[in-house]
């Protein structure tokens, strides 16, 4: 017991001092966007307060948290420490939801702001910045919060369950992991609503709407179609979603606006879908499924026994 206890002791306080190391090499970075954008912008007035808020958001408040509890880290107080940055962790939400607008909010004034835009250029130029552009500082709380998380983890791992700051680190733990999930939300549905935007751009027409509340995208491929009599194959591509699973074709190549596009040719919702494997299930080449509508079924063929198992995964999962 005492030699678990001096192992945990030491991987507790080599987790400690990387913490609080890296918390020092985070406030610095944190420090060069406040002290030498933040705090000179508002001062000299060369941006709105309004968009000066939308671009860095809570930063400050991240930056003075961060402050607080790298000062209880040097003192060693890491149960008190941790308990007061826990109040202050939703900025880090908040933080990541205002993030895509402070990116594209920075662009347009970066295009529109000639001396916001001379001044940005000047600051980079300090050798405290080693370098670095403001872009690439922004994101940092994102990442410092993957950090956090896997440090207070440790941290608990290896603190025993009788010690008084145990209850502190369990707490910290569960906090950052909410907000950690929260953040990863908003990336993920950012990404989607990425996605429904790309492929409504390559459908011709506005007939189809992709861009729908509540719906996800989930992917997209050629497979060929069977036809019932006894045509030859169609090779269409098709996207499927969360909802719906939509069949296209390929734009004539020479017409003048629509070459790169795909036409819709149909929008099945997949409700009401069966899909069942028809060959596919050894290891032969390719496969093919089957998918019955109330008015229609269709057959899908790939010669790629991988492809038509993902597909299969996919679109069984999707209509669970």
């Amino acid at each position: 017991v005492e030699e678990q206890r001096a192992r945990w002791e030491r991987k507790r306080s080599r987790t400690a001092k990387e913490l609080l190391e890296t918390e020092h090499k985070y406030l610095e970075q944190l420090d060069l966007v406040v002290t030498f954008f933040v705090k000179i912008l508002k001062a000299k007035g060369t941006l709105k307060p309004a968009v000066l808020e939308t671009i860095f958001g809570p930063l400050e408040s991240i930056y003075s948290a961060s402050h607080v509890l790298s000062l209880h880290l040097e003192r060693g107080n890491l149960g008190p420490g941790l308990e007061n940055f826990c109040q202050n962790l939703e900025l880090y939400g908040h933080y990541a939801e205002n993030l895509e607008q402070a990116k594209r909010t920075l662009k347009e004034q970066l295009r529109k702001n000639k001396s916001f835009r001379r001044f940005k250029k000047l600051q980079e130029t300090r050798p405290q910045f080693q370098g670095s552009k403001l872009e690439d500082l922004l994101p940092l709380p994102l990442q410092r919060l993957h950090q956090y998380k896997h440090f207070f983890r440790d941290l608990l791992e290896n603190t025993s369950p009788d010690s008084a700051e145990y209850q502190n680190l369990a707490k910290a733990v569960k906090s950052v992991s909410a907000v950690s999930q929260w953040v990863q939300d908003i990336i993920h549905k950012r990404e989607n609503s990425l996605q429904l935007l790309r492929v409504q751009k390559l459908l011709k027409g506005q007939k189809t709407q992709v861009l729908t509340p509540g719906r996800w995208y989930i992917r997209e491929g050629w497979l060929l179609v069977v036809p019932s009599k006894g045509e030859e194959l169609k090779r269409r591509m098709f996207f499927l979603f969360s909802d719906i699973f939509i069949a296209t074709k390929p734009c004539h190549p020479l017409h003048p606006l629509n070459s790169n596009k795909l036409a819709c040719q149909a929008v099945y919702p997949l409700h009401q879908c069966v899909v069942a494997k028809v060959f596919g299930h050894t290891q032969s080449q390719g496969g093919l499924l089957s998918l019955s509508f109330p008015h229609k079924t269709l057959l899908l063929m790939s010669s790629d026994q991988q492809d038509i198992n993902d597909w299969y995964r996919s679109l069984t999962a999707a209509v669970r």
